[in-house]
């Protein structure tokens, strides 16, 4: 785990991570995102010791796996996994996510799923009239249970008689706590209310339940106001009025769903980070890009880092460095606000390695 070291004028917390670059442009956005926060490390008394695990698709196609059996062990002693991108084509999706993603966020136990939304300096929200709304708010998506269950299966395989069926899972303890981390986010960053995402109008059981824990949950911060949303209407009004929201926390899918429209609503999911985190600290958290593998651009260059970069930020945070958080995140809008390098997703012709080497700059 982190330890400390005094080297002149100042003490050194160097922190074990490890690295998980994965898929397609996971393995060219991943270095730039290392290149920040190796820069903000310097600068605040942070220092790293990465270790790089190569699990991938193509880990699957040589072994059957897309991680060893004893994975979870080997990451275990970590105080954070930094993720690039998890699949590729000829693997299937299902595949892929059930061999690697999800074993890591349900064998540590990283509930708490938060992606950050705000539109960026330099950057223009697809929206018309953006101009002068405060567009800056944050998803929370319970990342364990829910409707991602691997409970169900096939009868009468083949078959006119062909059955499927899938069990969602919602459970006291899952529930409470995903709602209660949200309404001590909203307190910890100063904001005013959490909005629930809910179908209790078309799914009768496990969404009405949902409903009763957040009107009993919220009873418990009374200081915030709490309020909630139908899935599709909530999503009507991310498009119409982003600037309405604080705190966003939806089950496993609602939340999914959610977490890559809030940031294609402030302009681009090529920048979006998330934390897949254990709050109780039990167990190393994962930091990830929303965006996925590309295939389509991968091994050209001109990934857009930004997303794994902020990442790294929100990592720092939760190992308790909000100033090299800061710092990070500053250099991002400098670099966007002020005319910095582009990759093309944004409008402009530079490498990820370019935007990558300007955003350590700036820091």
């Amino acid at each position: 785990m982190a330890h400390n070291v005094r080297v002149p004028s100042r003490l050194v917390t160097t922190y074990r991570i490890a690295v998980l670059p994965g898929d397609g442009i996971g393995r060219e956005v991943v270095p730039e995102g290392i290149r920040v926060l190796e820069a903000a490390g310097r600068k605040t008394g942070v220092s790293f010791a990465w270790t790089t695990f190569d699990w991938s698709c193509d880990t699957y196609r040589s072994t059957g796996r897309m991680m060893p059996a004893d994975a979870l062990d080997q990451l275990r002693d970590h105080d954070a996994i930094f993720l690039g991108a998890v699949g590729f084509p000829g693997v299937p999706d299902h595949i892929s996510l059930w061999g690697m993603l999800i074993p890591i966020r349900r064998g540590f136990d990283q509930y708490a799923n938060v992606r950050p939304c705000r539109i960026m300096p330099g950057l223009r929200s697809p929206l018309a009239d953006t101009e002068g709304r405060k567009i800056d708010f944050w998803i929370v998506r319970e990342n364990v249970e829910g409707e991602y269950s691997n409970i169900g299966g096939k009868m009468f395989q083949g078959t006119d008689r062909e059955t499927v069926v899938q069990e969602s899972v919602f459970t006291k303890h899952g529930v409470d706590r995903i709602l209660h981390y949200a309404f001590k986010l909203a307190e910890r960053k100063g904001l005013r209310r959490v909005t629930s995402a809910t179908k209790s109008n078309g799914i009768s059981i496990t969404m009405p339940y949902w409903d009763e824990r957040f009107a009993d949950v919220a009873r418990h911060y009374p200081h915030l106001a709490a309020d909630q949303y139908h899935i599709d209407i909530l999503c009507a009004q991310f498009v119409q009025h982003p600037e309405w929201f604080d705190v966003v926390v939806g089950s496993n899918l609602f939340g999914d769903i959610l977490s890559d429209l809030g940031p294609a609503v402030c302009g681009s999911i090529g920048i979006a980070p998330s934390a897949n985190i254990n709050p109780e600290r039990m167990h190393p958290s994962m930091f990830e890009p929303v965006h996925g593998r590309a295939p389509d651009i991968a091994g050209k260059g001109i990934a857009n880092p930004i997303g794994q970069i902020w990442a790294g930020a929100m990592m720092l945070e939760h190992l308790g460095h909000r100033d090299a958080h800061d710092r990070i995140v500053s250099a991002i809008e400098a670099v966007l606000g002020e005319d910095g390098p582009r990759t093309p997703d944004l409008g402009g012709n530079a490498t990820t390695v370019d935007l990558g080497r300007a955003i350590a700059g700036a820091v």
